[in-house]
């Protein structure tokens, strides 16, 4: 017996909806590192965490907006025609989730960024702290130690 097609995959039409309709709602730590690293205009990022995470560490560019604040000041500090990417802690953590959500509810074009926080640190990425521009080294298990993206 096998396990892996022990219930027949999908048609591959069905598949493939079922695939944009993930990308069409969800991003990475590498894609949203590209981005950002190469401006792409009206991109917002933003930090649904609360103040003591935000402040140990975040995204460069990255917007603070904890989730519970979103209905009420997204207005005021996204500006209109923007798109967002929200991230919170890691993939434990449903809370770009929750963000994603209330924006999409405001009528925001949204993403969520998929391993947070964590992913973009074990990859390697620039984080802004306290003392200011920090990187981790990259974790061999979540990226190449040779390069930023994995090149899928």
């Amino acid at each position: 017996m096998t396990f892996t097609f022990a219930v027949a995959p999908a048609e591959p039409a069905t598949a493939a909806a079922h695939f944009r309709a993930r990308l069409s709602v969800e991003t990475d730590v590498s894609d949203v590192h590209a981005d950002l690293s190469a401006g792409t205009p009206a991109l917002v990022v933003v930090d649904s965490r609360g103040a003591a995470a935000w402040t140990q560490g975040h995204l460069p560019g990255a917007v603070h907006l904890p989730t519970a604040e979103i209905a009420a000041r997204a207005a005021e500090l996204i500006p209109p025609g923007s798109a967002v990417v929200t991230y919170c802690w890691g993939p434990g953590c449903n809370g770009a989730t929750r963000a994603a959500l209330e924006f999409a509810v405001l009528g925001y074009p949204v993403k969520e960024m998929l391993g947070g926080f964590e992913y973009w640190v074990r990859e390697g990425l620039p984080v802004v702290t306290e003392t200011g521009l920090t990187r981790r080294p990259v974790d061999d298990l979540t990226a190449p130690t040779a390069t930023i993206t994995c090149d899928c």
